[in-house]
């Protein structure tokens, strides 16, 4: 069965590209089936973006510098609702990013990620590696209007007046996260990757991450944790549980004195 989602005419709030769904969808829209790719060159390229953001520790090993993926976070190939879809984003870049403090390409937002998440290094902005993720991405935002958003981009709105509660959130941790992801953030692994990534440590996502602040990781989770059973923690359980893993040690992101140069820091960034 195919994934639903609606277009979003008026502007997005975004918090650290966390992005709080707001009013006035209008019109319904399919994730393109796999039989649309065109063929030649420019198919063989959406296939292997898709294979990147899916398979990134193995295919990119100089550019990513922990275990993960980049679909650990972009579920399901970057087409899951409040799993930070790609759909759609091909059309709203550039965009401002509070975070960098001005108007920023979609390549630059990539390597974003590729320098925080992943841990590691950007990827030239000519190189064919990121034209492949581009054209992943532009395929994925078939029939979306460009300057328009989707329902579901980015995380879902959580409520970011309750106080997290670590010790709390290390009982629920052991309780619905540990199973998959390791009774100290490890994760679980293949000779070859990670089936579920750790949460913290040397494997996972730097400080830098916008996975690394509280209340952005707390959406994730609420919407998308315990995997396949979304929506069952409380908003403060999620709050909680997030506090408590993204508190862990974990990298250090070495140009973290550039962020927010506006000064609008928000209230659970790391540093």
């Amino acid at each position: 069965m195919m994934t639903t989602f609606r277009t979003l005419i008026a502007a997005m709030v975004l918090i650290d590209g966390c992005c709080f769904q707001i009013a006035h969808a209008t019109e319904s829209l399919l994730i393109p089936p796999e039989s649309s790719i065109p063929g030649g060159v420019s198919g063989d390229a959406i296939r292997m973006g898709k294979k990147i953001l899916t398979e990134t520790n193995q295919l990119l090993p100089k550019n990513v510098g922990n275990g993960l993926n980049c679909a650990n976070c972009h579920l399901q190939a970057g087409t899951v609702a409040g799993a930070a879809p790609w759909l759609g984003i091909w059309g709203v870049f550039p965009e401002y990013r509070a975070r960098s403090g001005k108007l920023i390409s979609l390549q630059e937002r990539v390597n974003d990620c590729f320098e925080r998440s992943m841990n590691g290094k950007p990827l030239d902005f000519a190189s064919p590696e990121m034209n492949n993720i581009l054209a992943y991405m532009r395929w994925l935002s078939t029939g979306v209007p460009t300057g328009t958003s989707i329902v579901g981009r980015g995380f879902i709105s959580i409520n970011q007046k309750l106080k997290p509660n670590s010790e709390s959130g290390a009982s629920i941790y052991q309780e619905k996260c540990a199973s998959c992801h390791g009774k100290k953030g490890e994760g679980s692994k293949t000779e070859k990757t990670y089936t579920f990534p750790p949460l913290w440590g040397p494997d996972s996502f730097n400080d830098g991450a916008g996975m690394a602040r509280t209340y952005t990781a707390a959406a994730f989770v609420k919407h998308n944790m315990p995997l396949g059973q979304g929506e069952t923690l409380t908003d403060q359980e999620a709050i909680d549980v997030a506090e408590y893993f993204t508190h862990q040690i974990r990298p250090v992101y070495s140009k973290k004195s550039l962020d927010w140069p506006n000064g609008d820091k928000p209230k659970d960034a790391r540093y």
